[in-house]
């Protein structure tokens, strides 16, 4: 893939994204025409349920932090702890960082790094608006972290590494931010199978849209090893197909990614 290429879809991602920062607040569905990392439904809560959210948890974030986004709850397999700093990639309107900052409580601290100014934005007003003092919102790329080396206990991360056209980068910048003996905890989609695409335009629907970016159990066991990661465990979970098949309508992409809880520990 040409950089040429690849600026274009990190591009086509940024503004997919912008566009759901920018939305009104009361409109509770995050799809546009196209795919993105959501259901069709119009209901963000109805959504959320579905990826392992409970009621309490959902009563417990702002309105607007809540977009719909993402293919699991990292925060809930994550087993935050008072006092600990946690680190979320690809924060979007802060919903998993909210979360996060109830469990490490006032003694933590939570930093959501998001590459879209708008949804800095967004999550900062929703910081705000809830009465959030220990989170923190800072502009940047998942590839290059705004983030001191060994200063996080535990990073998040919720259907966004699949975004980057670069993972092994990713996860040399996780590895270099965590301390000895740091933790991630992610919820992401992989790949089954080869995704088969004839057009080549669709390229950055498909990856804005959490699809095309998905990389195979086995790509991301070698990448988590070769940036110093043990304790790897990756594991799928079939029953996200259900949710996944109406990201892309008619297009049966059930058949070829699903969702996965995604484990590593920095020795």
């Amino acid at each position: 893939m040409s950089d040429q290429t690849k600026d274009q879809i990190r591009q086509n991602v940024r503004s997919r994204y912008k566009e759901i920062a920018l939305q009104e607040v009361n409109q509770n569905s995050c799809c546009s025409s196209g795919s993105t990392c959501c259901g069709t439904s119009n209901d963000n809560k109805e959504i959320s349920a579905k990826l392992g959210y409970s009621d309490v948890e959902l009563s417990m974030v702002p309105e607007g932090a809540n977009l719909g986004l993402g293919c699991g709850n990292p925060q809930a397999i994550a087993d935050l702890k008072p006092g600990e700093v946690v680190l979320d990639l690809g924060s979007g309107g802060g919903f998993d960082c909210f979360l996060a900052a109830r469990q490490v409580t006032e003694t933590g601290f939570v930093i959501g790094v998001d590459m879209t100014p708008e949804m800095i934005s967004r999550a900062r007003d929703n910081a705000e608006k809830g009465g959030f003092t220990n989170t923190e919102f800072r502009l940047g790329e998942i590839e290059y972290l705004p983030v001191a080396d060994n200063y996080v206990d535990v990073i998040i991360s919720n259907c966004v590494i699949n975004l980057s056209l670069d993972k092994p980068q990713v996860f040399k910048e996780a590895f270099r931010v965590l301390k000895s003996g740091g933790r991630i905890a992610v919820s992401d989609i992989v790949a089954t199978i080869e995704l088969p695409l004839g057009n080549k335009d669709e390229l950055g629907d498909f990856y804005s849209g959490c699809v095309l970016g998905a990389s195979s159990v086995d790509e991301l066991e070698l990448i988590l090893q070769q940036s110093g990661f043990s304790q790897i465990s990756i594991e799928p979970k079939d029953e996200s197909r259900e949710f996944i098949k109406n990201w892309v309508a008619g297009a049966n992409i059930e058949d070829y990614i699903v969702s996965a809880v995604i484990k590593a520990v920095k020795p």
